[in-house]
């Protein structure tokens, strides 16, 4: 057909009007491979990011629909909504870097070489270190002071075990923090070996000594909340459940927020001290855009690498052991009772079967009347058949992956054999809760969030072992993991219907992978990388986009 000047002129302003009514947004993503893990469970190829949130979901269309200052063409790439991390220790992280690192020492011999290399050279009023683990070394006894008390008989060392549930320090800090053999302390254990002290303080003694211990100051505690951000971001981590902080560090944090110093969003678990209970309880929940603090981290017991778990029965390997509770069983339950009259939410740390019998029956209790109260069990790791049947969906198991592929290596020894049927059973929580928050403990375990789904999926370590999985029935699937590290993670927040899914209205936190983690092969997920994390829309990380 031969076209005019008047066709053409005509044509011509159609396409003006056609583009003058197109919304105009800040870009569009397309081409690419979208997880939404939004209600509707689909998958998309493009969406449309404004002023911070997601406009459209969809295909190629959204091209046509939308004026857009920039447009992404990802070829195929994997989006995903940006992780969230349920349960870690933010500020701590940032903290270890200040500190002397003793993560994968395999001999007591290392942790020493490591102590002295950090210290050389340093005018120091205390040595402070974390990492170290007995269960790796060749000599698994817990260590003793003897050679800490050789090298620095002038100035006090603390060396927190990797869980933080142990403290080794030498006489000086015991004497500063007035320790001797008749010191007692509920809530946990003051290690002794032939009557003599060993310098090894499990749980409540451990205060005592880090009350002397300078403390970190503003300064410090601000670069190490900066460091700990970029790391959380270049792990794709855009929210971090941080289970225990106190009102000091809350109001800095948010002080950090709101002068454009901090962009990491904190879901807060206020620590459980008396103060800071009665001031929240008092002026109740805390919400921005980047802080939600809403709920108490109280602890039942302590960890099982360190036998401090409460368990039922004595430790397989330790006669007459049964760890200790933290919080007493009476205490539990008047906390459980006290927080359903509130609006706050109560976050419990519960490691051996005892501590979840106890936990889960107060939860029993105290929720009676409460329709969502999404109360959570923090780690949830040593559970008796029985009481599995007590979890249900007001309680959600909060756990971390990584723990069961860390842990296997002698977590027989501790419980044997039939303890570990209720054990590490991340499948059967999720069947009679409906959802599980997934996290590391970090700096417990690695930030790496591909090392928590592949943990999650396959229950093996990175270095692919056992081959079948470790206690297979109890592996997720893929989808269940991405969700407990998505969406499920903003449920437990009580932050579902603003972040956790790629869907229209929700925050624009999302990530870029380099492969597709729900399609490629169990091998090739660790070798997984981000290419890009966004929050609100703006990229805080990247190693290939500007």
């Amino acid at each position: 057909m031969r076209i005019n000047r008047f066709h053409l002129y005509v044509l011509l302003l159609v396409g003006v009007l056609l583009s003058s009514c197109q919304t105009k947004v800040d870009f569009i993503v397309h081409n690419a491979t979208v997880y939404t893990m939004g209600s509707m469970g689909e998958k998309a190829s493009a969406f449309v990011v404004n002023e911070g949130k997601f406009l459209d979901v969809g295909g190629e269309e959204l091209l046509k629909k939308y004026s857009a200052k920039k447009v992404l063409d990802l070829q195929s790439l994997p989006v995903y909504p940006s992780f969230i991390d349920s349960h870690c220790h933010f500020l701590s992280l940032g903290l270890s870097l200040q500190k002397v690192d003793l993560v994968g020492t395999k001999s007591f011999e290392d942790v020493l070489n490591r102590v002295n290399r950090f210290s050389s050279n340093k005018e120091l009023q205390a040595i402070t270190g974390r990492g170290w683990d007995q269960n790796d070394w060749s000599n698994k006894e817990l260590p003793n002071k003897e050679q800490l008390d050789s090298l620095f008989p002038d100035i006090p060392v603390a060396l927190r075990r990797i869980d933080g549930h142990a403290l080794l320090v030498n006489q000086k800090a015991l004497d500063l923090a007035g320790i001797t053999n008749d010191t007692f302390v509920e809530g946990g254990e003051i290690v002794k070996k032939n009557g003599q002290l060993t310098g090894v303080l499990i749980d409540a003694p451990m205060k005592l000594v880090t009350k002397i211990l300078p403390q970190p100051t503003t300064e410090e505690k601000i670069k190490a909340l900066q460091d700990a951000e970029q790391i959380g971001f270049a792990n794709g981590l855009t929210t971090v459940s941080v289970a225990g902080v106190n009102k000091e560090d809350i109001f800095l944090i948010d002080s950090l927020q709101k002068k454009g110093l901090l962009s990491m969003r904190v879901y807060a678990m206020i620590a459980n001290s008396v103060e800071d209970m009665d001031y929240f309880l008092k002026n109740g929940p805390y919400k921005t855009d980047k802080l939600n603090v809403r709920s108490f981290k109280i602890y039942a017991d302590g960890a099982l690498g360190s036998r401090g778990a409460a368990l039922k029965e004595s430790y397989s390997d330790l006669d007459n052991h049964v760890g200790a509770f933290i919080t007493s069983k009476d205490s539990l339950e008047n906390l459980a009772y006290k927080l359903a009259a509130s609006p706050f939410q109560m976050n419990t740390h519960a490691i051996g079967d005892a501590a979840n019998k106890v936990v889960l029956e107060a939860y029993q209790k105290a929720l009676v009347f409460s329709e969502d109260p999404r109360w959570r069990v923090e780690h949830a790791q040593i559970i008796d058949t029985a009481d599995l049947k007590l979890f249900n969906r007001k309680i959600i198991p909060s756990v971390q992956p990584t723990h069961a592929t860390s842990d296997m290596y002698w977590a027989e020894d501790r419980l044997g054999e039939d303890r570990l049927l209720g054990a590490y059973a991340n499948k059967t929580l999720l069947e009679r809760s409906g959802r599980i928050a997934l996290g590391t403990d970090f700096p417990v375990e690695e930030v790496n969030p591909f090392k928590t789904f592949y943990a999650a999926i396959a229950r093996k370590d990175s270095n692919e072992f056992p081959e079948e999985g470790y206690l297979p029935k109890n592996k997720l699937s893929p989808s269940e993991a991405l969700k407990g590290m998505t969406i499920w993670g903003a449920y437990a927040n009580f932050e579902d219907k603003e972040k956790g899914s790629i869907e229209v209205g929700k925050v624009a936190d999302f990530i870029i992978l380099d492969r597709d983690i729900m399609r490629v092969s169990e091998k090739r997920i660790l070798k997984s990388r981000i290419v890009a994390t966004f929050l609100d829309g703006n990229i805080v990380y990247s190693n290939r986009f500007n």
